[in-house]
């Protein structure tokens, strides 16, 4: 779950990091009324969940209310990236005089929270990452015992940073750390962190990414969801408990298992046609899950043919198959589709998908070739 940059720096706020006094705005004369209350000059955010705001023109700097509403009135309403600026963020301007990067991330590899920073803030860290990853500080951080204040200031001095900045910069970065923990977070980072003429230190942008799993734990954060900037398809699978990602290709499919869905997604492309997305059902699906995933599935335009792949161990074939003749039964569609039924009730499964005249296989190999045919308009054997 993403956050928006004012909700991101709030929560940074919570656990110590310095940010620019700010408000959001919803109208242009919202705008006016912040920046006449603050008295001085302020930036005109625009608060959507994609990068890259600066260079399509959704952040401006304005030095006065009249300004600031004119601003305003070109960034609300514009699009970025497809989707449409609703709210601004208004903050005071900072006298920036340097940028760093600081971030959060889990590695994997390691199985620990990894600190990042670099003296190139301001840039994506994946574009430093590509052209100088000398310039990228890493800490590995023990969970046991969280960021220590030596490993912050290896960072800082990993970076170069003014020994006169060191003490904020390891307050900052634990502060980071505390957060990103805090929220269950799959990512936080600060980037710009300024160096600001008066010589201090100001997050004065932020990004999280929350984990899903975790926001049980977190009902306050949750609400903060905005449902208005989600893919459709994934808002709609997450209300029937669903794992759904939207992708490029024409082949829909339906799976029980994460495993078994990039497996079934590797297939497709190995016949020679691409997947239109992730979905996974999940162990125990019955019928009516069943049926709002492939409702799901067909409400994508770029679908001509579905593949579902189940494998019966905790879910029953025959409860999958009575979810697609249902969802068939709600949905009318000429879209051809293959089934590979295999495991718990498989036999009873089968022979109601053959009552529905649905093409069925034994093993995924053949599914997958016969819905890549059906995809590409040829005839199935």
């Amino acid at each position: 779950m993403k956050l928006h940059e004012y909700q991101s720096k709030r929560i940074f706020a919570k656990y110590g990091v310095p940010i620019p006094k700010g408000e959001i705005a919803t109208t242009p004369q919202e705008v006016r009324s912040i920046a006449r209350s603050m008295g001085k000059p302020v930036v005109v955010k625009s608060q959507v969940l994609v990068g890259g705001r600066g260079k399509a023109g959704g952040v401006k700097l304005a030095k006065d209310p009249d300004e600031a509403e004119a601003v305003a009135k070109q960034i609300l309403g514009m699009k970025i990236k497809g989707l449409t600026v609703k709210k601004v963020l208004v903050d005071e301007a900072a006298d920036i005089k340097g940028e760093i990067y600081l971030g959060a991330v889990m590695d994997r590899n390691s199985q620990r929270v990894v600190m990042m920073a670099s003296s190139e803030g301001g840039v994506e860290i994946e574009e430093v990452a590509r052209v100088s990853p000398e310039k990228i500080i890493k800490i590995a951080v023990n969970p046991s015992l969280g960021l220590m204040g030596f490993q912050a200031r290896q960072l800082a001095f990993g970076i170069g940073l003014d020994k006169s900045l060191v003490g904020q910069f390891v307050k900052i970065a634990q502060g980071l750390y505390n957060a990103y923990i805090g929220s269950d977070a799959s990512l936080a980072e600060i980037n710009p962190l300024v160096v600001t003429g008066g010589g201090k230190l100001l997050a004065v942008d932020g990004k999280m990414v929350l984990d899903d799993n975790g926001l049980f734990r977190h009902p306050d954060l949750a609400e903060m969801r905005d449902v208005d900037e989600e893919n459709p398809y994934e808002a709609e699978a997450r209300r029937y408990g669903l794992s759904y990602v939207k992708l490029d290709g024409a082949i829909g499919c339906m799976v029980n298992g994460a495993g078994l869905a990039m497996a079934t997604m590797d297939v497709i492309k190995l016949y020679g046609s691409e997947p239109a997305n992730f979905l996974d059902v999940g162990g125990g699906a019955k019928a009516d899950k069943v049926a709002a995933a492939l409702r799901i599935i067909l409400s994508d335009k770029n679908v001509n043919t579905v593949l579902i792949n189940i494998f019966g161990g905790i879910t029953r074939a025959d409860e999958v198959a009575k979810g697609i003749i249902q969802a068939l039964d709600e949905v009318k569609t000429d879209v051809p589709m293959v089934a590979r039924l295999i495991g718990t009730n498989e036999k009873e499964g089968r022979e109601i998908l053959a009552s529905a005249n649905m093409a069925t296989a034994s093993s995924l190999a053949e599914a997958a070739q016969k819905a890549v045919a059906l995809s590409k308009g040829r005839a199935v054997a």
